[in-house]
């Protein structure tokens, strides 16, 4: 896999489908370049559904390693931090181009913001299929 980021866990439950991975935080997570992207530094344990790989012999308990594409992480940050920046930015500024007082302007572009974390939650399920973990191994 190319430039990943990659966490050590311990399988905690195996079905057909998925198999669930536990992933507890390292003091490492502070020091690592991504930290900041992954939000793993900021968590004391967080479980992921991996894909069942049908040609991996794994097993409840097992110490694994679970990657994700570094670029998926940027995306996130994207999604997460930059659209909702340039969403509020351009509705003040467009408000206040069009003369509209300051607070219902700024109202108004958190407003928006709130509109737009609502598109990503009506569409978490779409967004979840794009970022796959996988078990490296």
């Amino acid at each position: 896999m190319s430039e990943s980021v990659s966490h050590t866990g311990k399988i905690v439950r195996i079905t057909p489908e998925v198999t669930t991975v536990s992933i507890l935080q390292h003091s490492a997570c502070g020091e690592c370049h991504a930290a900041g992207l992954c939000g793993m530094a900021d968590m004391a344990e967080k479980t992921v559904d991996v894909p069942t790989d049908p040609y991996a012999f794994h097993s409840v308990g097992d110490q694994v390693e679970v990657l994700l594409k570094a670029s998926m992480g940027m995306k996130a940050v994207w999604l997460c931090y930059a659209i909702p920046l340039v969403v509020l930015l351009g509705t003040v500024l467009l408000l206040t181009a069009l003369h509209v007082p300051e607070v219902p302007a700024g109202l108004t572009g958190i407003a928006a913001i709130g509109l737009y974390y609502l598109l990503l939650y009506l569409f978490r399920n779409k967004l979840k299929n794009e970022y796959i973990f996988t078990i490296k191994g």
